[in-house]
């Protein structure tokens, strides 16, 4: 045993009444946990049933039988990897015995035959198979490991695990239930925990109860446990087991522990290894009593497979996942699907993941690092679909925050965060609380300005990484050609802009090599002098700082001569995420947070007005999000100067960072209706217009964002140019009579408006309405060439 703290506790943890211990527990629990519950949807592989060890109570493990294969064949492996990936899991669970090959001869030829030296270098090439083909995330427990067979399999799993089971050595001797098993001597045991430690593998482990140990022995192994954690960090679950015992085993006969040493062990465990700690007791191994294990302090069920059954324990059937997730919700908390890989280790991939698995697990995971649950993705036309909802109540502390923020309040960043982990039945009532804000701020009106984009050019010298629309040296294989547009040709989409109704041209492009400030002011200048009253929204943040630059002058001079040209207001893009640690990474030569801001801020001081923007769902977290919004709102009380804001989620299809693997799939629909939601909540009441991109979302999902929190649908945009290259699968153009539409469905009233929120004359809408079609565009190719990156 450890210190006299440990002494101490061991001693409260034996002697103490269940019900403290299942308080106390809980409390622990709740502190690391809050609502949640987590499960791995999976599929369960029994790479080979023959093991070394003659465990006891084990009706897993088997001897050879002549005519039985001794191991999966590759193509059996797959088939139900396949099926696993079907039916929606995100875990292949490799289960086998411990190096059978060292016992039977059988095991010898037959991975011989395979082409393989020992079980665990066919494990290694069976998880290849499963994650290169599948996409599904391998766990592998093959028992006890040396360094290299550690570090091999690290390659292609996402995780790996060892039960410890107990460190009583009383259950190697004769007469014990390890007797006969070398593999189970705690010592070996504690090693491959150990050097899984040190390799930085996300570890599984657990306690066996009721094989005989004592209550003593299990503190110790628990303690045990306890200490690796601290010294690697790399303990991410211990499951907490109850003996079952088996038919045509030794044990067949033997008592089960029941209920309350099952609850005081879960109790224990929690205790010794705190807050943080996931613990886990598998539901299939104590039906009808999920509430019980809930209160002692579990925060996870383990894996659950919708296809195949439970190989270790085929007596127990998984529960379905539906009615887990009910029954979960009736004991007031909240069934989420996690990876093998938990959040805590996907948020920190390059540290605890190979480069070939990181890239996986960033595919399949939310912001959180918890499993996306569904199909969707901005720029995609899968169906949008907000999750079910089970639980029966809203947490208090959720309450709170909405109360705060429809009171005007400033939410602090924790705050935030919590709103967008809201799930079930506490992100539905945030979407609620958002819309009803919403209808009180702006009642029932959507509005919606006709305007097109005019990208200038796609040559830039800049190098973001989530950028599919630009050219350049770094960026020659992406979709479609370099271009760089003839001032003749933007003064010519911007008259038929206007000959189409529309009241305002979107000017954006790549930061051309050979652009200065003069490009942009001469922009201005003919597109006023073609068209007068065309309103010009144009030139971000970056663009404006580069133009500024390469005219030797001050930002608030050259925004000054911008605005004498005619330019009216800004696009709040470049934004991306206002988080330096993310901008760093996603696009290290752009303005920084601070430069973004200063830009705005003059632009406010001078008259200009600015939208605002955020582009989310790649390598950020929730807590990016609630600076970037605080940020927002900071400036917006001190200038006023924002007109709306504008989510724009990550479309990731063609983008260079998620090509090599190192960004999301772009947010979750939850995620992205959430953040229209949290928007409306946090920037209240000093950013009163939440808009929604519909090329980003699509016509659902645009229409989803409308009802919680939304007021506002932007622009027509006649030849949207950057999320199509992107890979985005909505069009160009949404027509006035299209959106009014989708508007009108939903019961609200549609409106166009001016880029400023004014009214529309009624010449403008009436053209719009009857717009003929576009003239092709010309993309004039480049007059210079790209400088050298």
């Amino acid at each position: 045993m450890g210190d006299s703290s440990d002494n101490a506790l061991s001693i409260w943890l034996e002697q103490a009444p269940l019900a403290d211990l299942i308080a106390a527990s809980g409390s622990l629990r709740d502190e690391g946990h809050g609502r949640s519950i987590s499960y791995s949807r999976k599929v369960f592989i029994p790479l080979t049933h023959l093991c070394r060890d003659v465990c006891h109570y084990c009706a897993f493990a088997e001897r050879p039988h002549a005519g039985r294969p001794a191991y999966l064949s590759p193509n059996e492996v797959l088939a139900v990897a396949r099926a696993g990936a079907a039916a929606g899991c995100t875990e292949a669970l490799f289960t086998l015995g411990d190096k059978p090959e060292l016992r039977y001869r059988a095991a010898r030829e037959a991975l011989d035959a395979l082409g393989y030296e020992t079980t665990i270098d066919y494990l290694q090439a069976m998880c290849a198979v499963v994650l290169r083909e599948t996409g599904l995330l391998p766990h592998a427990n093959p028992g006890i490991m040396s360094r290299s067979e550690i570090a091999g399999l690290r390659t292609v799993s996402a995780s790996q695990g060892i039960m410890l089971e107990s460190l009583s050595a009383r259950l190697c001797e004769p007469g014990g239930v390890h007797y006969g098993s070398p593999d189970k001597q705690p010592e070996a045991r504690l090693e491959t925990l150990r050097l899984a430690g040190e390799l930085r593998v996300p570890f599984t482990t657990g306690i066996l109860i009721g094989i005989g140990e004592t209550r003593a022995e299990r503190l110790e192994a628990l303690f045990a446990i306890r200490d690796l954690h601290r010294g690697f960090g790399h303990v991410q679950e211990v499951i907490v087991q109850n003996f079952r015992a088996k038919a045509a085993t030794k044990l067949a006969g033997a008592v089960e522990p029941d209920l309350d040493d099952l609850v005081w062990s879960i109790a224990a465990a929690r205790l010794i290894l705190g807050p943080a700690m996931n613990i886990q007791a598998p539901p299939n191994l104590s039906p009808g009593v999920y509430p019980r294990l809930i209160a002692a302090g579990i925060n996870d069920w383990g894996g659950i497979s919708p296809v195949t059954p439970d190989h270790v324990n085929p007596e127990a059937p998984w529960p379905a996942i539906e009615e887990l997730a009910e029954r979960t919700a009736a004991a007031g908390k909240l069934l989420a699907h996690r990876l093998p890989i938990y959040p805590s280790y996907a948020r920190d991939l390059a540290g605890w993941s190979a480069p070939e698995v990181a890239t996986q697990v960033r595919r399949l995971s939310d912001a959180e690092g918890l499993a996306r649950g569904d199909d969707w993705a901005p720029g995609t036309k899968a169906t949008p679909r907000m999750p079910p909802v089970h639980a029966r109540s809203v947490d208090p502390a959720i309450v709170h925050i909405i109360a705060r923020a429809q009171g005007g309040a400033r939410l602090d960043a924790p705050e935030i965060v919590q709103l967008f982990a809201a799930r079930d039945a506490d992100c539905q009532r945030v979407v609620a609380a958002a819309d009803e804000l919403r209808r009180a701020t702006s009642g029932d009106i959507v509005r919606y300005v006709v305007n097109r984009n005019i990208n200038y050019t796609n040559i830039c010298a800049y190098r973001c990484q989530f950028c599919a629309f630009s050219k350049g040296k770094t960026h020659e294989a992406l979709r479609g050609a370099p271009y760089d547009l003839a001032l003749d040709e933007i003064v010519r989409r911007a008259i038929e802009a206007w000959e189409r109704g529309a009241t305002e041209v979107c000017l954006q492009g790549g930061i051309h090599p050979s652009y200065t400030g003069e490009t942009y002011l001469g922009i201005c200048c003919a597109i006023k002098a073609a068209v007068p009253d065309m309103h010009i929204h144009a030139f971000s943040p970056l663009e404006v700082t580069q133009g500024a630059a390469t005219l030797g002058m001050p930002v608030r001079s050259f925004l000054a001569k911008l605005k004498a040209a005619g330019l009216s207001t800004l696009p709040g893009t470049a934004a991306e995420i206002l988080d330096d640690e993310v901008r760093a990474v996603i696009c290290a030569d752009k303005v920084t947070t601070a430069e973004w801001l200063d830009v705005a801020s003059t632009a406010h001081g001078l008259g200009l007005r600015t939208t605002s923007t955020i582009m989310y769902g790649h390598i950020e977290h929730p807590l990016s999000w609630a600076r970037h919004l605080l940020a927002l709102r900071d400036l917006q009380i001190e200038t006023g100067g924002f007109t709306e804001f504008v989510p724009l989620p990550f479309v990731h299809m063609e983008a260079p960072m998620y090509l090599k693997g190192a960004a999301r799939r772009g947010p979750t629909f939850r995620e992205a209706v959430l953040m229209h939601a949290v928007a409306r909540l946090a920037l209240h009441p000093h950013i009163t217009n939440i808009q929604t991109s519909w090329v980003k979302m699509g016509p659902q999902g645009a229409a989803a964002c409308l009802n919680a929190g939304a007021n506002d649908l932007g622009g027509t945009l006649m030849n949207e140019s950057i999320s199509r290259a992107a890979g985005t699968e909505h069009g160009q153009e949404f027509p006035p009579e299209a959106m009014e539409d989708l508007i009108r469905s939903l019961g609200r009233t549609p409106e166009q408006r001016t880029t400023l929120y004014g009214s529309v004359p009624a010449e403008r809408r009436a053209t719009s309405l009857n717009a003929a079609a576009l003239a092709p565009v010309v993309l004039t190719p480049p007059r210079k060439l790209i400088a050298a990156e």
